[in-house]
């Protein structure tokens, strides 16, 4: 593995945590992942949080060299934050780049099962809806929005993913360089469901672990209608594209996939 192939000092490994009004959650959620993986580097991008969320991000980062931020100007939404950790991700020169919410309901702890799982794919999953995956403490009508709405992704796309709406993710960095970051300009849902998508469209190994997902304990959730409305257009677009060989057909491996 030469230097070139490594983010800042060496590093392997960026894990990605957008930001809005996290300040109660931030520090826990960055402790728990450097004791889960202690050579993974942190990238905090804050989208101008108005309860100080940017500036503890920075305290931290002052404090710890493994933890960098990324200030937005505002309120861009998930994910085009995600897209901008992406783009720098690519640019140092990670080779693996995971994607986390900051509120404490994807656990570092389940981390290095997915980075294992890795060996034998492009994207890991960290899924609820595979055997050994359950939620914790969310209300019946999120949980049945969630399954409803992958059931529907599922359905529409014909992926054989069971967790297609999840925001714990892995990526060989092989994968991001392939996909078009520039193109994605979904959110929420439906940029969960678009990175899916397309990764599976070119052709790249999906793998699902299984997580226990808790809901959030401090905080207020950032899912709204115009997110859910959002995500069932595009995928019904999507599908009936696909459905239609409008570039939506089976690819062809893509060269910079791992084989088997």
């Amino acid at each position: 593995m030469t230097d070139e192939h490594r983010g800042g000092d060496g590093a392997e490994l960026l894990v990605v945590i957008p930001t809005y009004n996290e300040r109660d959650n931030l520090g826990p959620i960055v402790d728990r992942v450097r004791a889960a993986v202690p050579s993974a580097h942190l990238l905090v991008v804050d989208d101008a949080s108005p309860d100080g969320t940017g500036e503890l991000a920075d305290q931290l980062a002052a404090e710890d060299p493994r933890v960098r931020v990324l200030h937005r100007t505002g309120k861009g939404g998930l994910g085009r934050a995600y897209v901008a950790g992406f783009g720098l991700a690519l640019e140092q020169g990670y080779r693996v780049i995971v994607q986390m919410d900051a509120d404490g309901s994807h656990p570092p702890e389940t981390l290095p099962d997915m980075l294992s799982a890795l060996e034998k794919a492009d994207v890991v999953i960290g899924s609820r809806y595979v055997p050994g995956g359950t939620v914790v403490n969310w209300p019946k009508h999120r949980e049945a929005l969630s399954r409803g709405a992958n059931l529907y992704a599922r359905l529409a796309l014909g992926a054989r993913v069971r967790d297609i709406t999840a925001g714990y993710r892995v990526y060989r960095r092989e994968v991001l360089s392939a996909l078009g970051l520039a193109e994605v300009q979904s959110q929420g849902y439906c940029f969960q469901i678009d990175m899916a998508w397309r990764a599976v469209r070119a052709g790249f190994r999906v793998r699902e672990v299984p997580i226990t997902f808790t809901e959030r304990e401090r905080g207020q959730s950032k899912m709204s209608g115009s997110i859910v409305r959002e995500a069932l257009w595009q995928v019904a677009r999507w599908g009936v594209a696909s459905r239609l060989g409008l570039g939506g057909g089976e690819p062809e491996k893509p060269k910079n996939a791992v084989s088997a």
